[in-house]
């Protein structure tokens, strides 16, 4: 008898335990909340513009959540990141699944230094123009960017991260007029 009663006082606490975590904001309940990823720049000190174009930004939900990938506005977003220095503008704006997020990736479809000239315009678009004189292209060996950082999404909340990518640190000669990226990149914060 009294083993039964054991028992079942270890089911309730475990029923209990399930109806209390309900409510969390890991439950795969439908639950969800707003992110915003914002960019940010220390830029290349030796150029006029630094042209990046992202063609996916996604972010990896703890355990197997997957990746989910924000929609970019024209399907690719292109920065300036000279014009980022002491700004930021948004890379990428979408709805996530409540919970935990472990991970977020930049796929970079292309990136070019111009020596002579800035660009005009805003400091991301859908397109920037490219502006004239001299140019180069920038190798990213990946094509994306990685940033292992853990971070919460609010059930309908919203939740903005700020990168700030190091452009001087970055972007390096490799010799012959060629130029390599390997992303020195920071969140800041995320609230």
């Amino acid at each position: 008898m009294r083993w039964s009663r054991l028992v079942l006082l270890a089911s309730l606490i475990s029923a209990l335990g399930f109806v209390a975590c309900g409510d969390s904001p890991t439950d795969p309940s439908g639950t969800s909340g707003n992110f915003r990823l914002m960019l940010t720049d220390g830029p290349f000190t030796d150029a006029r513009a630094v042209l990046v174009t992202f063609s996916s930004v996604s972010v990896h939900r703890d355990g197997e959540g997957g990746f989910t990938t924000l929609p970019l506005d024209g399907g690719e977003r292109t920065c300036d990141l000279k014009k980022l220095q002491g700004a930021q503008d948004v890379l990428g704006v979408g709805t996530l699944p409540a919970g935990h997020d472990t991970q977020v990736r930049l796929m970079v479809s292309r990136a070019v230094i111009y020596f002579d000239s800035a660009s005009t315009g805003s400091a991301c678009a859908p397109a920037i123009a490219a502006p004239g004189g001299r140019s180069a292209s920038v190798e990213i060996p990946s094509g994306e960017i990685k940033l292992n950082r853990e971070f919460d999404v609010r059930a309908e909340g919203a939740t903005t991260m700020v990168l700030d990518l190091d452009g001087d640190r970055s972007i390096h000669a490799t010799g012959n007029g060629r130029y390599m990226m390997t992303p020195v990149i920071a969140v800041i914060r995320v609230d």
